[in-house]
């Protein structure tokens, strides 16, 4: 890991459950902040430690920061917030840099770099993460990031701040592009850990025997780590919401679509989360896709989930 970088004027839009968190670790690192968001009262905390709030995202690129960071919820916001009547474009100086975490369509993302560097002399990263809220929250994130690398390197620092596990991972759109592979792995694991608990329910296995048996070995996985006692807990709070995972695998299977690549558990993990969604599960974490499996086999894996759910 390289020295901690100098303090700088940094700007951040978007600071929902995990923009919030890391907008508040580059603040603790040092760093003076620009902030915006959609609802503003979100940014009070950061603004209590003495972030400067914005009108709009052009207000953001007018106070001047060297870098930007996004992270907002899918391609349309982010467009909106480059290129809308107050997108940050209209105000932007050239020579900034933007550094979006934001998981959005990676075709789309090649587009949106060409454009803010043909007509406003404006870099784009796409840097997007991996880690929930827990990895956003300790600075533990990973980050993959795609576009120049020489500013890449430039930011790097910046990102150390956010992320543990920082890459590299080639040209534009590149980042995303890693992203959409790094759900479709999460969404197959978080089935199997399901299942796999499903089946432990049914045998009579206690579930936490199973979690450490299986954790120590080939089949141990963070999503079998960190959800699955969630999940045996009926604990359904969202450290990442099942629609917007519903969101990241709809890139996913577009971009497979795009190059003639028939993904048979993509298919079904596209519907499986879509269910959930219709079920009402749709702004509860990730691992509430265990009641669909406690709907269809007739069991809860919690003794009360009311209060938890």
């Amino acid at each position: 890991m390289s020295t901690p970088p100098p303090p700088r004027h940094l700007g951040f839009i978007g600071l929902g459950i995990m923009g919030q968190p890391m907008a508040t670790n580059l603040m603790s690192a040092g760093h003076r902040l620009t902030v915006w968001n959609r609802t503003p009262s979100k940014a009070n905390a950061l603004v209590e430690r003495g972030a400067t709030l914005a009108d709009s995202p052009a207000d953001v690129a007018a106070a001047q920061p060297e870098v930007i960071f996004l992270n907002v919820t899918n391609t349309p916001d982010v467009e909106a917030i480059l290129f809308g009547d107050q997108g940050l474009a209209a105000k932007a100086s050239p020579g900034l840099i933007v550094v979006d975490h934001s998981t959005i369509n990676p075709v789309e993302t090649q587009r949106f770099a060409q454009r803010l560097q043909d007509d406003h002399q404006i870099t784009f990263l796409d840097a997007p993460v991996s880690g929930g809220d827990i990895g956003a929250q300790n600075g533990t994130l990973s980050i993959m990031v795609g576009g120049d690398e020489s500013v890449f390197n430039q930011v790097r620092p910046l990102l150390e701040v956010l992320g543990k596990n920082v890459t590299y991972a080639g040209p534009s759109g590149m980042g995303q592009a890693c992203k959409a592979c790094s759900q479709l792995a999460v969404s197959g694991a978080l089935l199997g850990v399901v299942e796999a608990l499903a089946l432990a329910k049914k045998m009579g296995l206690d579930s936490s025997t199973m979690i450490d048996v299986v954790s120590s070995g080939a089949g141990g996985s963070w999503q079998l780590a960190n959800l699955g006692p969630k999940i045996t807990a009926g604990d359904h709070a969202p450290g990442f919401f099942i629609d917007y995972l519903r969101k990241d695998l709809a890139i996913a299977a577009d971009t497979a679509q795009q190059r003639d690549l028939p993904l048979a558990l993509l298919e079904l993990a596209e519907r499986l989360f879509a269910e959930a969604s219709q079920d009402g599960a749709g702004q509860l974490g990730t691992q509430a896709i265990a009641r669909l499996y406690e709907k269809h086999g007739g069991f809860t894996f919690a003794k009360s989930q009311s209060a938890k759910s």
